[in-house]
């Protein structure tokens, strides 16, 4: 709208900047995608894989929805030829997130997440899951990246069981990770031990924590992890390159941070993405880590209580089993109106982070024991946004 360069009332001025305004959030809205389809949530449809005649398949779509390292998804299936009932695990390395988990450990815990899903999907569909961890044998270490495409992570044998309606499978559906505000109020003790009796016997134990000294200390520690990754140009970089910054972007990649992930959606989230579009400069740099620095603030002053799973020792099974354990905390703290978010700085193991990870785990872990996932837990002020999946058939391996 061109304003006249005469005389101008007060009304036209106001009407001159109210329709600069309107147009420019409308050029925001459609450069952040607004009228686009969201391709990438299809997985979250329960009916999404419903027309797929390999229930193998139905359940990696089940899997997909699973919590995962830095949304990566990093996961290939491998479908037997000879036996329609077996299916095979893999990790994808070339999803690895080599400068925040130079060791692969949240990759193999990323690996049980899926695995946890599966099984519970499989409940729903009437099978049994038989799962086994590394049946072709460990990793070799010193060519770890070459292994994971040669071994996989587990075989699925399906055999028929009873269809159960289980009381976590419409619990798959929602948000895994909810990174906004909680409640004040803790978990009361009824149902931090029904979350105590989720661990196995696999070496695996958890710990809760709701008292003032160690919400202090754990949110400390929290805090100094992310001014220390927030600090480290090349751990931002790889966070930052996987950002999606538009609804074009998403359903393009549809893996990666978004900034649903920060708890925004609906107007503002698409006024910030085109925002973010026009001026890409503020998802890099200094920008991108006050702000990460900023979201974790919030995050820990909003937290009342935080959790561990912690493993006897640290082999890849250990760490695959967390990452089921995680799951199934996930799904039945669903079931008691719980959500969570993993807060995984203060554990990744790339040099700057050494003497913090050490500290860490010497103060909350017991002798010989790792922690395996941090966590904080509570009741969430408003739902968590999904976030991107990948089409199923995009995991399948050939």
């Amino acid at each position: 709208m061109k304003c006249s360069s005469g005389k101008k009332t007060l009304f036209k001025i106001l009407t001159c900047a109210l329709g600069a305004g309107i147009s420019m959030m409308f050029l925001l809205f459609i450069l952040g995608g607004g009228f686009m389809k969201q391709t990438y949530l299809e997985p979250w449809n329960r009916d999404y894989a419903s027309h797929m005649a390999d229930p193998r398949v139905r359940l990696a779509a089940a899997g997909l929805l699973a919590a995962n390292n830095h949304n990566m998804q990093p996961w290939k299936v491998k479908l037997d030829q000879e036996d329609p009932m077996v299916f095979y695990l893999y990790a994808d390395g070339s999803r690895a997130t080599k400068e925040v988990d130079p060791l692969y450990r949240q990759l193999m815990i990323t690996q049980g997440t899926f695995l946890e899903y599966v099984k519970v999907a499989g409940e729903k569909e009437g099978f049994h899951t038989d799962i086994t961890i590394f049946p072709e044998g460990d990793y070799e270490e010193d060519s770890i990246l070459q292994s994971m495409d040669q071994k996989p992570v587990a075989r699925i044998l399906l055999s028929p069981g009873n269809m159960e309606e289980s009381p976590l499978y419409p619990e798959m559906f929602l948000a895994d990770t909810n990174r906004g505000n909680y409640k004040k109020e803790a978990p009361d003790p009824s149902q931090i031990s029904v979350l105590l009796n989720l661990s196995d016997e696999n070496g695996l134990s958890m710990k809760f924590y709701t008292d003032h000294d160690n919400l202090k200390k754990i949110g400390k520690y929290v805090m100094e992890g992310a001014e220390i990754e927030a600090g480290v140009t090349r751990v931002m970089d790889e966070s930052n390159a996987i950002f999606r910054t538009n609804e074009k972007e998403k359903n393009q990649y549809r893996f990666g941070y978004s900034l649903e992930g920060q708890g925004v959606s609906g107007l503002k989230k698409c006024m910030l993405q085109g925002i973010i579009t026009l001026f890409p400069t503020l998802k890099e740099g200094k920008g991108a880590s006050e702000n990460f620095i900023r979201y974790t603030k919030t995050a820990v002053t909003h937290t009342p209580s935080y959790a561990m799973i912690l493993s006897r020792d640290n082999s890849r099974t250990d760490q695959v089993r967390s990452g089921m354990l995680y799951s199934r905390l996930v799904l039945t703290g669903h079931t008691l109106d719980l959500t969570m978010q993993p807060l995984s700085q203060v554990l990744e193991e790339y040099p700057e982070m050494k003497q913090t990870y050490e500290n860490f785990n010497h103060e909350y872990a017991s002798r010989g024991q790792t922690v395996q996932m941090l966590l904080r837990i509570g009741k969430p002020v408003k739902p968590a946004p999904y976030s991107m999946r990948r089409d199923v058939l995009s995991l399948i391996k050939e």
